[in-house]
């Protein structure tokens, strides 16, 4: 299999469990939506692009705020549930569309990506979000990983994957061997590299959210490299995960990081 369909396969398998998804996956901080909002200058009746929108959990949020967001979805599961979820908002367009290959209407005053620029090829990414935004427009990825430097069940979750799951990679951030942050890569270096933009900035947004073992189980199901295990090999993996959990309790207590990153249009 080559990289670009591994890919391709690694970020339409959301489609698989999209209502698990839309039910499982935590929302986006207040302030995080704030800060796009103070940094870009947008209010009502703005439009905004956002790419990989998923079933729509950042789409409802600026929605809420009077926003018009036409917003970019590739696997069609996912597109289905953002529609509904944001059925009472009118200002809101869902497109089942891959980003690269998207050629935008208009020039935006914003580009907003929920948990997915990880997913749009590096080789185009800012072109094509330089090519959808007007000039002075802003740029904004948002990512929500665990911080496991401060998660009190570590070793006993790694324990659990290096047990029940070693061929598993440390490659994605729920995996408790791995490092979270390099999902969102160097926001900064990545921005000078760029002639299209300027004014990098990285805020991070602290917040931890208590699960029983059953609740996580769950939420692990909803990221990819979970997902694409085998069906066997993923039942006892989280079968150890949910031990590990109840013997320590019952209740993990998940810290985790939203990772605001912004970037001016030249």
């Amino acid at each position: 299999m080559g990289d670009k369909q591994l890919v391709s396969d690694q970020r339409l398998a959301f489609g698989r469990v999209a209502q698990l998804y839309d039910r499982a996956r935590p929302s986006y901080p207040r302030a995080v939506i704030d800060h796009v909002l103070e940094v870009a200058r947008l209010g009502p009746p703005a439009r905004i692009l956002e790419v990989g929108a998923g079933t729509g959990k950042a789409t409802v949020l600026f929605a809420a705020r009077g926003l018009g967001v036409l917003a970019l979805e590739p696997s069609h599961e996912m597109a289905r549930l953002a529609r509904s979820n944001c059925a009472c908002y009118p200002n809101v367009e869902v497109i089942e569309a891959e980003f690269e290959s998207w050629q935008p209407p208009e020039r935006l005053p914003a580009l907003v990506c929920a948990a997915a620029w990880h997913w749009i090829s590096p080789v185009v990414r800012y072109q094509r979000a330089a090519d959808a935004l007007a000039p002075g427009g802003t740029l904004a990825a948002i990512w929500t990983l665990p911080d496991w430097t401060r998660c009190s069940l570590r070793q006993a979750l790694s324990d659990a994957y290096r047990n029940a799951a070693p061929q598993l990679a440390a490659q994605f951030p729920m995996h408790p061997d791995s490092e979270p942050t390099s999902l969102a890569g160097d926001w900064r270096s990545e921005i000078h590299s760029c002639d299209a933009f300027t004014a990098p900035l990285v805020t991070s947004y602290p917040w931890s959210q208590d699960y029983t073992s059953s609740q996580y189980t769950l939420l692990l199901q909803t990221h990819q490299d979970h997902i694409l295990l085998e069906d066997a090999q993923r039942a006892a993996l989280l079968d150890a995960i949910a031990n590990a959990v109840d013997a320590s309790g019952g209740i993990l207590t998940m810290p985790f990081t939203t990772r605001l990153c912004l970037a001016t249009r030249r």
